[in-house]
Order: structure tokens, then sequence, then C-alpha cells
């Protein structure tokens, strides 16, 4: 987090941020400035190098049109013909450094709650005022170190605040994902959202279905994979946007728990003290399957008398559930899948010590197996806190060498052929015997697994 010195701007180096991917965003400023045109950094990066940390990427606003900068530059992409936004591309293939440049702009109107109606070229000041926070509203010359500052956006950094440039609702209804964006950068940043935007959000949050399914679930994956998810999913839930996007989430509230495995509370504080422990690097499939790994436990909540509170079968269902809602939110087929999995898969990890050789190596193997046991960490040190199943992965991935998990085969479908087997179903059960039987030791050789199969599997005749 930022600290008063850090709004002071400090000398760039290589501990700060990447030369090379700078030096491009600078040569593209210089080159622009050179052509006698206006040119700053604006928005997102301006805010991260004040507050100390490191720009993922560089925007420039400039008094320049697309077409004067396709002449100055000899890679360029079109982007927003409509909003005369170009991505200038670096030259060198090894590094495929890119930045935006937009033109000076007005937004004028309102079309559909994401899009202004017609837009007219603009002075760097009235540009600024078109933006959504203040605290990316402002623009840097890193030539002269000088920052322009119109709308208060360094007032609010030190004061750890979110606020709309102009009036809240106003800045809402031209883009109604600035909601989910507000929630975001709070959540990220520890910073408290302005009164007057958060009662916008909350009268406007029916809203956001105005909003593509895609950009939505975009603007979660990225509250799900840093620092804050837990600060952001309350605050959704605060703010009424929670009920509008992910309902489902809101029956967790209330819903106890066994108090052995799970003395932290009920569901919703459970999961909310898994998203708690994401950080920077996180995947948002991980992100996304500690939010809805417990999903389904309201519904397959019983409490027999004399016995404890059980979930039977919220692992499956809740797979079932997480597809269901990212399917609804337009998530990629893949994306949806991995979360399904990991979701599916959570409760696997108790019987880890239990498994045979060939079901364990299985387990240990599979695709994104590191996000697995990275889900299952977070979800003991929500609960009960014992990583012994944990570590007990941790050694026998550590011990288990490549050959060991995915040894060569020992017999293939030609060799099943040869022996006179017909091609179908059945090809299936008899390799996946054979490898299991690998994977325990008790087959080394290929006679070894032929013989096996002449044995146990009769041919029709």
């Amino acid at each position: 987090m930022f600290t008063e010195t850090a709004l002071q701007f400090m000398p760039i180096g290589p501990s700060l941020i990447s030369m090379t991917k700078l030096d491009f965003a600078i040569d593209c400023l210089k080159r622009i400035r050179e052509a006698g045109f206006e040119a700053y950094f604006a928005g997102g990066c301006v805010r991260d190098h004040l507050m100390g940390n490191e720009a993922i990427d560089y925007d420039i606003a400039t008094s320049a049109l697309p077409v004067e900068l396709e002449a100055l530059f000899p890679r360029t992409v079109l982007v927003g013909e409509a909003f005369n936004v170009l991505i200038l591309l670096s030259e060198h293939p090894q590094k495929p450094y890119q930045v935006e440049a937009a033109t000076f702009r007005k937004d004028l109107g309102i079309k559909d709650g994401r899009r202004p109606e017609r837009v007219e070229r603009a002075t760097a000041q009235e540009d600024v005022q078109r933006r959504d926070f203040s605290i990316n509203g402002m623009l840097w010359d890193p030539l002269s170190n000088e920052v322009h500052d119109w709308v208060g956006g360094q007032k609010d950094l030190a004061a750890k605040m979110i606020r709309a440039i102009g009036e809240p609702e106003a800045r809402l209804k031209e883009d109604y994902l600035r909601m989910l964006r507000a929630v975001r950068f709070s959540a990220r940043f520890d910073f408290k959202i302005e009164k007057k935007l958060e009662q916008a959000i909350q009268q406007l949050a029916p809203q956001i279905h105005q909003i593509s399914k895609e950009r939505i679930f975009d603007e979660c994956c990225r509250m799900l994979s840093r620092q804050g998810a837990d600060r952001a999913i309350e605050q959704l839930d605060d703010l009424n946007l929670l009920s509008e996007i992910l309902p489902e989430l809101l029956l967790m509230k209330g819903v106890e728990q066994p108090p052995e495995y799970h003395p932290e509370g009920d569901v919703w504080v459970h999961t909310l003290l898994l998203l708690k422990q994401i950080r920077e690097g996180h995947s948002p499939e991980l992100g996304w399957a500690c939010l809805l790994h417990d999903i389904a436990k309201p519904q397959t909540f019983s409490h027999a008398e004399g016995d404890r509170i059980r979930f039977n079968g919220h692992a499956s269902l809740g797979a079932e559930m997480s597809d269901q809602i990212l399917r609804r939110l337009k998530a990629p087929n893949r994306f949806r899948e991995i979360v399904h999995a990991l979701v599916r898969d959570h409760l696997k990890f108790a019987d880890v010590k239990k498994m045979r050789p060939s079901t364990l190596k299985r387990f240990l193997r599979q695709e994104h197996f590191d996000w697995h046991l990275e889900l299952h960490r977070i979800d003991c040190l929500a609960s009960h806190q014992n990583l012994d199943l944990y570590h007990f992965c941790q050694a026998a991935l550590s011990e288990l060498k490549v050959e060991d998990l995915r040894p060569p085969a020992l017999i293939s479908g030609q060799d099943l052929i040869a022996m006179g087997f017909s091609p179908g179903p059945k090809f299936k059960e008899i390799l996946t015997e054979v490898e299991s039987l690998q994977l325990d030791g008790q087959l080394k050789t290929k006679d070894e697994a032929l013989d096996f199969v002449e044995r146990n599997f009769a041919l029709k005749t």
C-alpha cells in the first residue's frame, strides 16, 4: 500500500518497473510530442505509479487523431474507431509490447448504459472529466515528472477513497460496469467508497443487467484473482449487487457447519475466509473455485438427531451448480471445466492416505493439480487448519518421478486386436485395469500384462 511519500514521483528504476516496457511507452509518447501533439500517460498506470505499484499497462491520452498516429508508427491496430483508440505495437518481435493511445474526447449522451451517443474531440482537462473515478483521472508527463490532477485524485489516494468524477449517478449511467469497478478498486486497495457513490450504486444495482454477462464475468475474475477478494464479495453484498449477479451465494448465510470441522462458523463465513487468502498470482479459476466450492451446502444440509451436521453430495452438486453459474455468466467452456473439476474433487483429499497407489497417482497427476492442492490448503486454513493431508500430497509428489505417475503403457489397443479382441468399450476397461496394476507395481512388463489380460478377460466366441 502506498505511503505519504509515495505520492511524490519516485525515480524510475528496474526495482520499480520493467524498464524495457516503460522505455517503449516513453518512446511512443516522445514521438507523439515531437510531432507537435500533446500526450500524457493516463489512467491506471498513473495511479499505480503514484502508489508505488508496478504498472501492468500504459495508456496514452493525446490530442492526435488515430490517422495522425498511424503516420508516426509503423505498427498499429485500430480497436475503437468510434472512440479514436489505437494500439501502438513495438517493432521488436521478441518484445511485443503495446500501448493504447486515445484521442482526448468528450462523451455526449447515454446510449445503452455503456456507450455514449457520440463523442467529440476535447482538451486534456475535458478528457479526464469523462473518466470514472478520481484516482484513475490523472495525467502524467513522465518526461518532466509532472502530474496534471484536475479531479482531486492525489487527495483521494491519500484519503484512501474511491470517488466518482462529478456526479456519481451520471458517471454510473454512462457505464453500469463502473459499479463493479468501484468495488474492485475498493477491495484491491482497501479503500472506502465515498458515500454518495455508495448510495448511487445501491440505487442503480438492478441496472447491472444492462451490461453483457461477459463483461460482468471478466470483472468478477479480476476481483477473485488478487488480494481483497473477500472484501469484494462483502461489498457486492452491501451494495445490492451480489443479489443481482450471484444470488446463490446469499443462501450460504446462516447455514451451520459441524463445529469439530468448522469452528470458524457458517458456510458464508468459511467462504469469506478462503477468499481472504487469495493473493496476486492466484488464477481466476482457483478464485472461482474458492467462491463456489461449498455452493451446494445449503441444498444438502442435514442434521439427524444424534448425528453431526452433514452435507452429503455437496461436492458433486456444487460442481454442477458452479457450471450453471459460470454458464450463465458466459464463461469460456474450458474455464467452466476447470472450475467444475476443482469443486467436484475438493473433498477427495480426505481419502488420499487410504487410496490404492494407482488411484493416488492418478489423483496427483491430474491437470492443474497444483490448483487442487492450493484449494485444499486454503480450505483447511479457513476451517480446522490441519494441513496433514496437504503435506502428505506434497511429500508424495516429491518422491514420485514423472515416469512413476505416467509410465509408458505396457500394452495398446493394437496388442488387444492381435489377441483377438474387437475394438469397443471393452478396450478402455482392459487398458485401464492394466494401467492400474502397473501403477500399483503388480505388472512390470508387456508379457505380464498380456498374460493378465488372457487370464482375466475372456474373448467373445
